[in-house]
């Protein structure tokens, strides 16, 4: 089987487009500083599934057709946008990682699902990387499936990446009244981003 001439320029740009700070990563970065890394790594899982459905979803025309029907688009945006500001301040809440507090629970699987599929930025780089990269365009089946098997390993390893940035910000800052104002950064970070993904 040859290898699409399109499979490069689409490894490049999904890097680029899923790396760039947005929602999904500031989200990212701010749980691994406020909940640390194992504990976070379900919350990258669901980000992961819910941009592969997006893709999923862009590929075969289903997106489209959702968002064209009345009401859909606006109310989908304002649920998207409540969600992370209430992911917000569950970051900027949480406990330093130097306290043992079992109320403290990271954002869930369905929660990173939620920030996956419905982040603008999500729908934005999707359907850049699905218009602008044709890797089977006479067979529109392996074309889907050769966009999410490309696509699975780079959103791998862009959350891990980010997860651990923010994990190891959050060792440089033992003492706890320093930790909480990385969370509180994050928390604020986090809300800048989804404005400007929100304004484009």
């Amino acid at each position: 089987m040859t290898i699409p001439s399109d499979l490069s320029g689409f490894v490049l740009a999904a890097f680029a487009l899923a790396g760039s700070p947005g929602p999904a990563n500031t989200v990212l970065a701010a749980a691994g500083a406020a909940f640390g890394l194992r504990r976070s790594l379900w919350l990258a899982t669901g980000i992961i599934t819910g941009v592969l459905t997006v893709m999923l979803l862009t590929a075969t025309g289903l997106a489209g057709l959702v968002l064209a029907l009345p009401g859909v688009a606006p109310v989908a945006t304002v649920a998207g946008a409540l969600y992370m500001l209430y992911l917000a301040w569950k970051i900027a809440t949480a406990p330093p990682l130097t306290e043992t507090n079992a109320e403290a629970q990271a954002p869930s699987l369905g929660s990173g699902y939620f920030v996956g599929a419905g982040n603008p930025k999500t729908f934005a780089a999707v359907a850049a990387l699905h218009s602008g990269f044709a890797l089977s365009p006479s067979d529109p089946m392996l074309e889907v499936a050769l966009k999410l098997a490309a696509l699975a390993p780079i959103l791998v390893i862009v959350n891990v990446v980010w997860l651990l940035l923010g994990a190891a910000l959050t060792r440089c800052f033992r003492d706890p009244r320093l930790n909480r104002i990385v969370n509180i950064d994050f928390a604020v970070a986090l809300i800048l981003s989804l404005a400007v993904a929100f304004a484009m």
